[in-house]
């Protein structure tokens, strides 16, 4: 099989999804702000800033850069560690819970409404696909850090 021809179309393919308006909802949903506020609701609360640059896979500076811009909005406390004063703690404020799960559900519709355009067969049967994917180069990813 020749699988640059078949990369190629998929690129093409791709392109123009990134370009769709429910495509780039869903992008800024899962970065940025909204990623911060999702990934320390799922966690619970006292998150290290070195956890969620680890998870978004960019630097400290852009961390505190996103999460000043979250905190001056109300939406996160840092707070010192009481049990080791060198570590910085974040979490949520009631605001920030509020938001995470607007931000959440929004993402939800989202992504239910592009599945709905496929049917059920093609929306299971692309979910299984991007999960097959996903663990292959996730996989990939961890055996190279070793």
């Amino acid at each position: 099989m020749d699988y640059s021809k078949l990369a190629l179309e998929l690129i093409k393919k791709m392109y123009l999804l990134h370009r769709a308006t429910p495509q780039k909802s869903i992008d800024e949903a899962m970065q940025g702000e909204a990623y911060v506020l999702h990934f320390i609701a799922e966690r619970g609360s006292n998150v290290m800033p070195g956890e969620i640059g680890g998870a978004m896979n960019v630097s400290s500076a852009r961390v505190a850069q996103t999460l000043n811009n979250i905190e001056s909005k109300g939406l996160i406390v840092r707070q010192t560690d009481v049990n080791d004063r060198r570590r910085v703690l974040v979490s949520l404020t009631p605001e920030g819970r509020s938001a995470a799960e607007k931000h959440q559900q929004n993402l939800l519709s989202l992504v239910t409404e592009m599945l709905k355009l496929l049917g059920e067969r093609d929306a299971r049967e692309y979910v299984r696909i991007t999960g097959k994917l996903a663990d292959a180069i996730s996989k990939n990813d961890n055996e190279e850090s070793l």
